[in-house]
């Protein structure tokens, strides 16, 4: 097989994983605890205004791409198109999603937990792929580049600090906490264990689609 051919299998195989992202995205949001911390910032702001958190997606990962200037190549600008498809995703899957409205707790918790297995299997695929990295991710490589500090605890701080700025965005607009709960907590945690736990027992899944 030609690299080239590879290449491309490696694209369609992200392409897939964005859709997969963006509805694991949209299924954590429907179960009504929260969302995933990168996508807390965007989705509050949908909460109180009238762009969809599909655009507030796109623009505010744009802004993280322009965050990336100090650490920025060519490549990075494959992030923008990617965003845009995973910001297209994101709505989407809320469209088609629009059925799901947990009402017990119970329900909310499944759902939630649902969204994460997708999420992280997602997450798996991009990993992959092995082409491109969403902004979210790649502004965190480019900080723990610039000032030599551990990835996984970079990921961990940028996670808390969009969390953060979430809720407090969420007190000034709404005077109380809205778009960030328990579930973001949980999301946090399990999406990254659950794609490594996919990584590690079918990871030999690339050599049969990838290669």
């Amino acid at each position: 097989m030609t690299d080239k051919t590879e290449l491309i299998k490696r694209y369609i195989f992200l392409l897939a994983g964005l859709f997969v992202n963006g509805l694991g995205v949209s299924f954590i949001t429907k179960a009504g605890l929260g969302t995933s911390p990168i996508t807390s910032i965007p989705y509050t702001l949908s909460l109180g205004f009238t762009p969809t958190v599909g655009m507030f997606t796109l623009v505010f990962n744009i802004f993280l791409v322009i965050l990336q200037r100090r650490n920025f190549q060519l490549q990075s600008l494959l992030q923008l198109p990617i965003i845009a498809l995973f910001s297209f995703f994101i709505d989407l899957t809320m469209s088609l999603l629009g059925f799901m409205q947990p009402e017990t707790y119970a329900m909310k918790v499944v759902s939630l937990i649902v969204g994460c297995l997708i999420l992280g299997f997602g997450v798996f695929m991009e990993m992959v792929a092995n082409v491109a990295m969403l902004p979210g991710e790649a502004t965190v490589r480019a900080v723990s580049d610039v000032f030599s500090t551990d990835f996984g605890k970079t990921k961990i701080a940028f996670d808390s600090s969009m969390t953060v700025i979430a809720a407090i965005l969420s007190f000034i607009m709404f005077k109380h906490l809205d778009g960030v709960r328990e579930g973001t907590i949980v999301a946090a945690i399990l999406v990254g264990f659950i794609a490594r736990l996919f990584k590690k027992y079918i990871g030999g899944i690339e050599k049969i689609l990838i290669s």
